[in-house]
């Protein structure tokens, strides 16, 4: 299973700036020693079902322990039985990039 989140501070009472709270969310996912890769919109985790969940909820609690009021984006690619997507699916398309040239 894959999941992309992306958990921000919404609301006032921020006085770090996001990105103190969104490296909060990371360091949780970090930490958790499942696959995951960071960009500037989205994390993206894999894992079985309830260990992605556990990350993705503590990572957004890390979020609210720093704002009255959290956002939260996610999107699963749930896929029984396959592992390793989280670069494969980008390698297939950079496959067929490269034979299109």
């Amino acid at each position: 299973m894959l999941v992309a989140f992306s958990v921000a501070p919404s609301g006032s009472g921020e006085d770090d700036g996001v990105s103190a709270a969104v490296a909060a969310a990371v360091r949780v996912v970090r930490e958790s020693g499942l696959p995951h890769e960071t960009t500037s919109m989205f994390t993206t985790i894999e894992g079985e079902w309830d260990e992605v969940m556990d990350v993705v909820k503590r990572a957004t609690e890390a979020v609210s322990s720093r704002s009255p009021r959290t956002s939260l984006v996610l999107k699963a690619d749930i896929r029984p039985g396959h592992t390793g997507q989280l670069q494969a699916k980008v390698r297939r398309v950079e496959e067929r990039l490269a034979a299109e040239e």
